[in-house]
């Protein structure tokens, strides 16, 4: 798919962001399964949220997630590295502002990818396209504050880390501090 060329064209279906290691595209219907398997891991779940349940569930997040896409409120792109056919990771960005003027950055990737480069690759390339295409002036981050590959990740695309955020993330039975991070269009 060729890159939009107006801010409103991605509402329509995202364009494919291809990097060196990776690709990063629309959802589809046949990486529930992937998606299921990757990221429901213990030293995956460790740092997110609860994922769906199960594939069917994952199935529904898909549908839910272009539905979003189709109003304008949020972003979803699965990560394919080369040589895959199926997601085996998302980035995410969510509007917290109308108009999309600020966004909240959310990543998730299966563990047998990390250390690999993929993520500032597919950060940077999220990032571009929220900044050049759909005007995002502000993009923010949390991370645990215990999650220490993904704020030194967090760091290294340049975020600024603006403070601490106490008891944000519930993670078993307890209450997990996170960190806020920032990335502004002019950075």
């Amino acid at each position: 798919m060729e890159a939009p060329t107006t801010p409103a064209d991605w509402k329509q279906g995202l364009p494919d962001l291809t990097g060196e290691r990776l690709t990063l595209r629309e959802l589809r219907p046949s990486d529930a399964g992937s998606l299921f398997t990757e990221l429901g891991t213990p030293e995956v779940r460790r740092f997110m949220w609860a994922p769906p349940p199960n594939a069917g569930a994952f199935s529904q997040f898909i549908e839910w997630a272009h539905a979003e896409r189709a109003t304008g409120k949020y972003i979803c792109y699965g990560i394919v590295p080369h040589g895959e056919t199926d997601a085996a990771g998302v980035f995410e960005l969510r509007q917290l502002q109308p108009g999309f003027w600020r966004g909240e950055l959310g990543f998730v990737m299966a563990s047998r990818l990390w250390g690999r480069g993929l993520f500032p690759e597919g950060a940077q390339l999220l990032l571009d396209f929220s900044f050049r295409v759909v005007k995002v002036h502000r993009i923010e981050a949390r991370s645990a504050v215990d999650n220490a590959r993904g704020n030194a990740a967090l760091q290294k695309l340049g975020a600024v880390r603006e403070g601490r955020l106490r008891a944000a993330f519930w993670r078993e039975d307890h209450y997990v501090d996170q960190y806020l991070w920032s990335i502004l269009d002019t950075d």
